[in-house]
């Protein structure tokens, strides 16, 4: 199934994208926020492309929450990628795009399948930082920027920030 989204992928990608995002939705009602989001994810690669902390951080929202993980936490464990690994890239293949406006309060929820990749800086060994698939990425549009959120699966109070893996990146 995955191997037939990323062919379908191919045909309906919207925008060229630094991110390598790729689009499997069958349909959208909003193609505007699709080619918004793609922009966000694309923004977000090039700062991981530039190891640039600072501009990454730019697009996780106030209320970030990854199962339990801040801000403050999520900054600790991009930087500990950075320091670890060199040539980092990540791939994303969108699959379910779901819109909620609840007042003034536009949100995403992005069914994504993909992965963190790097090389050591040790060994120079090309990896597999992170991978997901079918996650359920959560953005909400703050000062007409969209944001990632974390995860709508919500937050576990029995994984502590300190014991993070690479996990809550995208």
């Amino acid at each position: 199934m995955l191997v037939g989204m990323l062919l379908v992928s191919r045909c309906h990608h919207p925008t060229p994208s630094a991110a390598a995002v790729e689009i499997a939705l069958r349909t959208t009602s909003d193609e505007k926020v699709l080619k918004e989001l793609v922009a966000a994810f694309d923004q977000a690669e090039i700062a991981v492309q530039q190891a640039n902390l600072e501009a990454l951080m730019s697009f996780y929202g106030k209320d970030y929450n990854y199962h339990g993980l801040k801000r403050p936490d999520v900054r600790r464990v991009w930087a500990e990628v950075f320091s670890h690994y060199g040539h980092v890239r990540s791939r994303h293949v969108f699959s379910h795009l779901k819109i909620v406006q609840e007042g003034s309060r536009k949100q995403a929820f992005v069914t994504c399948t993909g992965g963190l990749y790097g090389t050591d800086k040790d060994s120079g060994a090309a990896i597999t930082i992170d991978s997901w698939v079918g996650e359920v990425h959560s953005l909400v549009k703050e000062n007409d920027r969209w944001k990632f959120q974390g995860n709508v699966r919500g937050t576990s109070p029995s994984v502590p920030p300190t014991s993070a893996p690479h996990h809550p990146l995208f």
